[in-house]
């Protein structure tokens, strides 16, 4: 894709997420754009670069390390792994990420915290949950959340900073609004049972479904169709 397309795509989005914002009553400050660039070329993102974008997020762990080599002489890049995590990827994903997205079990936490470089600040987490239910889909369960979350605090190379989630695919608004709102409710639970944690994101929203997710208060919207077209 053209930089002139990516130009407009990263203003439209922009647009879309500020006019969120303002509908739901909430400032345009609250919510960051996460620029899912899986399978897109380096040239991409040098162009989203370019434009002002910093946080970039991955699934494939192999692509990613290629494209952050490819990068390393970019000052203030933010790279978030936002696919499912297997126990034989977590020492490169301690190593070479900022955030995880997608941490949904006790095991894969105590590998993250023991893998993660000590010259490193703490690596930043989220715990994918599936409100959905859907037996294909990770995430640890709602009822399992509280437990995970208690051990997830307690190790000391991870920075537990919330939740996100993945539902269901849906073109109702209202259905999209229901999973949404069920994440962060779990989110306030939490919250007050921890009043101490700096759980101030939810990772929740994709091209897709970004209004509803802003309406029921993701603070991070993972976008990538709508930045960098269809992906081949």
């Amino acid at each position: 894709m053209s930089h002139t397309h990516i130009a407009q795509h990263i203003a439209k989005v922009r647009k879309q997420v500020e006019q969120a914002c303002i509908k739901f009553g909430r400032h345009p400050s609250e919510v960051n754009i996460l620029a899912v660039s899986k399978k897109q070329p380096v040239d991409a993102l040098r162009q989203a670069i370019t434009l002002g974008q910093r946080a970039f997020g991955e699934n494939y762990l192999q692509e990613a390390l290629e494209k952050q080599a490819a990068l390393a002489q970019t000052a203030n890049l933010e790279w978030h792994f936002i696919g499912p995590l297997q126990s034989n990827k977590t020492r490169n994903v301690a190593e070479a990420f900022d955030w995880v997205h997608s941490l949904d079990r006790l095991k894969l936490a105590q590998r993250l915290n023991d893998q993660r470089p000590a010259d490193k600040p703490p690596l930043q987490v989220l715990i994918q949950v599936n409100v959905s239910q859907e037996a294909s889909k990770s995430g640890a369960t709602p009822e399992a959340l509280p437990d995970l979350a208690a051990a997830v605090q307690a190790l000391p190379r991870l920075q537990w900073r919330g939740l996100m989630c993945l539902p269901a695919p849906s073109s109702d608004p209202t259905q999209q609004r229901a999973a949404f709102a069920q994440l962060a409710a779990l989110q306030r639970e939490l919250q007050q049972r921890w009043p101490d944690a700096r759980l101030d994101t939810l990772s929740m929203g994709m091209s897709g479904d970004l209004e509803a997710a802003i309406a029921e208060g993701s603070t991070l919207v993972r976008i990538g169709t709508a930045i960098f077209g269809a992906r081949d």
